[in-house]
């Protein structure tokens, strides 16, 4: 519908000056972000009955909404438009739920980790993942995150697919705990001017052989597993290793 409206408003040159200056266009916008709640809500259903891979489909459908609704309401100046309505306010309610309260419980439920652990773990993310998003340094000049940025549904998702020992779950969501308040750079996929070609490239690949693997209940090959990895630890921690090697460079 939203689309819709977008084509019949950029079909003639007056509608388009009053569609973009259209109240209802804008709320649209903010429905659109809020209807990541509904989708939160739905994967925690399915994570509840343990049907992890359905869980993944909501979550992966709120992502993709994350992923538009922030160049639509930039484009459409929502913020001016709606001045009582807070944007940034509900993008952060909806990106709590779905990058760190569903995923948390998704984590902890999974019996993937110790039972003593478990709901330490959950605790952890939740709580690091709130001050995070309370955190006004959470993005850099550069439009990078600074730190692990509280990507708990990428976290949930790679434990599903690589079910490491217990052990090892543990050390690493521990680690992730802790390098969200480490001051390194990581890649905004689609903000970060720095590689964005290449990294729009690698993202969907990445977001391709996801799907894949939540379609096939993640039991993929091990090279599909090894280039998500790869692709993963290119948006952690590639712009920590151009930065090293350009002061290291004689």
């Amino acid at each position: 519908m939203l689309l819709v409206m977008s084509w019949m408003a950029d079909s003639h040159p007056a509608a388009r000056r009053s569609a973009a200056s259209s109240p209802m266009r804008g709320f649209a916008v903010h429905l659109l972000t809020a209807s990541g709640t509904a989708l939160a809500l739905l994967a925690l259903l399915e994570a509840v009955r343990e049907h992890w891979s359905m869980a993944f489909v909501w979550l992966g459908l709120a992502l993709a909404i994350d992923g538009i609704d922030g160049p639509l309401a930039r484009r459409f100046r929502i913020a001016d438009e709606l001045p009582n309505w807070s944007g940034e306010t509900l993008d952060l309610v909806v990106d709590f739920l779905t990058y760190v309260f569903v995923p948390a419980y998704m984590i902890a439920a999974s019996k993937l980790l110790l039972p003593l652990a478990a709901p330490l773990i959950g605790i952890a993310i939740v709580m690091s993942g709130a001050l995070y998003f309370a955190d006004r340094r959470m993005k850099t000049e550069d439009n990078c995150f600074r730190g692990f940025p509280a990507l708990w549904n990428a976290a949930a998702f790679f434990l599903f697919l690589l079910k490491p020992s217990p052990m090892l779950a543990i050390g690493a969501l521990a680690m992730l705990v802790v390098l969200t308040f480490m001051p390194f750079r990581t890649l905004h996929p689609l903000r970060t001017r720095r590689g964005r070609p290449f990294t729009f490239i690698l993202i969907g690949i990445g977001a391709a052989l996801a799907v894949f693997a939540v379609l096939r209940d993640f039991n993929v090959p091990l090279e599909v597993k090894i280039t998500l990895c790869a692709i993963s630890a290119y948006v952690l921690f590639s712009d920590t290793v151009i930065r090293v090697l350009q002061r290291i460079k004689p």
